[in-house]
């Protein structure tokens, strides 16, 4: 079982910049991939973004494109998430998630992982 634990999270303003962290909360073995996804109040949980277990490959969601950058420690249960030019429309609860994996690949759906952090609140005013 891997437990993960986000942060960073927060309130902004429109235009600014968070940076979200995602650590296991103790040794892990094996690799993952990881994601980061969303959920706004009274909203299914949405896929935001997506690194393979090396961190060479990436994928976004076409509403956060060019502004996030998803990023992973080689080799490690880690991931960042580089937010860049916040709108309000991306204020929500951010979850970071994991899958154990024996390829390169990443994955962009909720139920395609297997762990799961609390959540991070990002809150981005107008």
């Amino acid at each position: 079982q891997v437990q993960l634990i986000e942060s960073g999270g927060g309130l902004v303003q429109a235009g600014g910049s968070l940076r979200l962290s995602c650590a296991p909360s103790g040794r892990t073995s094996g690799t993952h991939a990881m994601g980061w996804f969303r959920q706004a109040p009274g909203k299914e949980r949405e896929f935001v973004a997506a690194v393979n277990w090396s961190g060479g490959t990436t994928a976004y969601a076409d509403s956060v494109k060019g502004r996030f950058a998803i990023s992973k420690d080689n080799g490690k249960t880690t991931t960042f998430l580089q937010m860049n030019s916040l709108k309000p429309e991306d204020t929500a609860v951010y979850y970071c998630a994991a899958q154990p994996v024996l390829s390169s690949n990443l994955y962009t759906k909720v139920h395609e992982y297997s762990y799961w952090g609390q959540g991070t609140q990002v809150t981005v005013s107008s």
